[in-house]
């Protein structure tokens, strides 16, 4: 697929979900978020559009906005630490922060200088995941911003790539999988250390020398249904719930190849085609449709 075939379709994505918009966030990292970790290690711009994280040999940091959401999609403008990375974990994802919670992640796992990032996925549904999914990036994450986003409604979880979907989970709760659809989430961040597994199974450790490690964030945007203690004005498709909507029920034609394309070429490791791990009895969800 060549790159005029790719901006193509990514427009055609593009207006679709824009013309539903329906922001709650402000664009202000002050307004619609609080530090969670290390204070003294989050950075933000003056206008509050933009905001870092440090991670040193004395602490990582990390961020949470202020309202729970059920349902919706989060985008982030991502850049990642230029050079080496090793053992290093940045983390975007939604969290419940339940014992048996649910979790959808965006994990950043660094590497020796001169080899690439390695993006991994996972979703958490009622306290289990063991869901990992790993892919290579077509571009360097560490020279410019790029867009990372995680649509959840009532059929499916998309997470994407500069609006390139990468990976899905879809609703199957009834055929017994679990899925994320009873307890609200928050959108979080967080940069930190984990050289014990993140890169080539932890033998490459973290060289502080290099530290501080600086990870760069910018114009978030949440489309989503704020909890106010109800799910059912949540899983309502009127208008401003926009992703509950049918036409999202699926992958259009035009994120179905481009899925196909990050498939064939980019993904390096998938839960559903590890059979050593599960015993040679893959998890459910792994034989039924992805989209």
């Amino acid at each position: 697929m060549n790159n005029l075939s790719i901006f193509v379709l990514l427009i055609s994505i593009f207006l679709i979900q824009d013309c539903w918009a329906s922001i709650v966030s402000t664009g202000d990292f002050n307004k619609d978020f609080f530090v969670t970790w290390s204070p003294s290690h989050v950075n933000t711009s003056i206008d509050g559009h933009s905001r870092s994280l440090v991670l040193d040999k004395d602490s990582g940091s990390g961020f949470a906005s202020n309202d729970m959401f059920l349902y919706g999609q989060f985008d982030m403008k991502i850049k990642l630490v230029p050079g080496n990375s090793a053992g290093t974990v940045l983390a975007f994802y939604l969290t419940s922060n339940q014992p048996n919670r649910d979790e959808l992640d965006f994990e950043f796992l660094g590497n020796v200088e001169g080899q690439p990032y390695t993006l991994q996925t996972n979703v958490y549904a009622n306290g289990f995941d063991e869901r990992e999914q790993r892919i290579k990036l077509w571009f360097d994450p560490t020279q410019d911003f790029h867009t990372y986003s995680i649509l959840w409604n009532l059929y499916q979880i998309v997470f994407m790539v500069d609006w390139v979907p990468i990976r899905t989970y879809r609703n199957h709760a009834d055929k017994g999988v679990a899925y994320p659809r009873w307890q609200p989430m928050s959108v979080q961040a967080s940069f930190w250390n984990g050289e014990s597994w993140a890169t080539n199974g932890g033998k490459d450790k973290i060289d502080w020398t290099k530290a501080p490690f600086v990870a760069s964030f910018k114009d978030h945007k949440i489309d989503a249904c704020v909890w106010k203690g109800s799910e059912g004005s949540c899983s309502d498709p009127k208008p401003t719930n926009w992703w509950n909507n049918k036409r999202f029920n699926s992958l259009t034609w035009a994120q179905r190849r481009l899925f196909k394309w990050v498939n064939k070429y980019h993904v390096t490791y998938d839960y559903c085609q590890d059979y050593h791990r599960f015993n040679n009895t893959l998890p459910k969800e792994c034989l039924l449709p992805k989209y």
